[in-house]
């Protein structure tokens, strides 16, 4: 078998990743769906800004609890649990789409409680993939599993734009495109339920005590590296993954497009997403300064971005934020996974998913904010410039803590 394909050799991994292609299609369509629906009720930027916040805000507060419920019991069942729950939101923010019944505020209220699913999820996700696969295919896992979403992203972005445009482009089109999320996410839960649980690597539930959390969080002190990762992915998911705001902004302000150009941008971005994961699939380790220079191309590849001249233009840098986007977190991700301890790793895996997508609703704001007052632009700048600011931090931190630049960088390092 191809290394870029080995985690396949796992039944229980195969089934995952099957049922999450067709969810992560209706995850992407939804994206776009929520997007455009605030957009028909007469919402701007900061509207758009604001329904993302409250999406991940509940990732921000509930994450470091939900990692302490992920080492407590049988992650495969905290997994449905969540997928249940957001396919329930899903079902009721397209029923009042659809019914003509949708107000912004609904949206806003529907993104919180969707949020509250995923903050569950999220840890979960992360740290079950090391109990599918052997130890030695967790990097491989991480970067199959990003190839699968950006898959997704490849056809969700374009065919919700497509049905949309089809439907008349009103917030009742937007609904079907909602109600087709709520239904995939039966394609996770019952291939959760097909899984052969003698065959997963499950280590033993951690038995519930007083500062479990408290003690995830001085894990983490230890591990100069996984400190630093913390502080890229922090500014990279709170300034840098914005894209549903300022692709929105780019297409409709500054080049005038619909909604099925709006989704075409989604599309372009997950080529070089694709690309990059099915890239980072084939690595066994992951230097740091890979985590570094892709960190740097990202921030610099999202400010090139801002000054194109032309939506084609634009769109061709699509693909090239995207590569640096994915081959980041997937760096920082498996980095993550396979430096903690298997007794830590579903605290260790929310804490990186608080870090990385809680910071969202700090960001998310800020950047439809300077959307709708300097324009589209002048997010795209603000948002590469940031990345690039964190990146730097973490790098002195590391710096600090290993003695030097050189302790960081050199291949020695990068391999501890």
């Amino acid at each position: 078998m191809s290394p870029t394909f080995r985690s396949l050799r796992s039944h229980n991994y195969r089934l995952y990743l099957a049922g999450s292609v067709v969810s992560n299609v209706g995850t992407w369509m939804q994206r776009i769906a929520q997007d455009w629906l605030v957009l028909s009720l007469g919402g701007g930027g900061a509207a758009l800004g604001i329904t993302t916040g409250l999406q991940f805000l509940p990732i921000l507060l509930l994450s470091p609890y939900a990692g302490v419920i992920a080492d407590r019991f049988p992650k495969r069942r905290l997994l449905q649990a969540a997928q249940g729950w957001m396919a329930l939101m899903s079902l009721l923010l397209g029923v009042l789409a659809v019914s003509g019944h949708a107000e912004v505020w609904m949206v806003y209220l529907i993104a919180f409680l969707f949020g509250t699913g995923a903050a569950f999820d999220g840890p979960g996700r992360q740290s079950f993939v090391s109990e599918m696969v052997d130890p030695d295919d967790v990097t491989n896992a991480v970067g199959l599993n990003s190839a699968s979403f950006n898959l997704a992203r490849l056809v969700g972005p374009a065919l919700a734009g497509l049905i949309i445009g089809w439907l008349g482009s009103g917030p009742e089109a937007t609904g079907w495109v909602i109600l087709v999320n709520a239904v995939s996410y039966l394609a996770v839960i019952g291939q959760l339920q097909r899984m052969n649980t003698a065959e997963l690597h499950s280590p033993e539930p951690v038995a519930r005590r007083r500062g479990m959390l408290r003690e995830g969080l001085g894990y983490i002190r230890t591990q100069p590296k996984m400190l630093m990762v913390l502080v890229i992915v922090f500014f990279v998911g709170t300034f840098g993954a914005n894209f549903p705001i300022t692709s929105a902004l780019m297409a409709t302000e500054e080049f005038g497009k619909g909604a099925s150009e709006f989704g075409l941008l989604g599309t372009v971005l997950a080529v070089g997403s694709l690309s990059g994961a099915l890239l980072g699939a084939r690595r066994t380790r992951i230097p740091l300064r890979l985590i570094v220079g892709a960190a740097t191309g990202f921030g610099l590849s999202i400010v090139v971005s801002g000054f194109m001249p032309t939506y084609t233009l634009f769109a061709l840098t699509g693909p090239i934020v995207g590569f640096f986007t994915i081959t980041v977190l997937n760096a920082c991700n498996a980095t993550m996974q396979t430096e903690a301890a298997p007794e830590f790793r579903g605290r260790v895996m929310a804490i990186y998913m608080t870090v990385l997508m809680g910071g969202t609703p700090l960001g998310a704001p800020l950047i439809g904010f300077i959307g709708e007052h300097f324009g589209a632009r002048t997010t795209l700048y603000a948002s590469g410039a940031l990345v690039l600011f964190g990146t730097l931090a973490g790098v002195l931190l590391l710096a600090a803590l290993r003695g030097g630049i050189r302790a960081v960088l050199t291949p020695s390092q990068a391999a501890g």
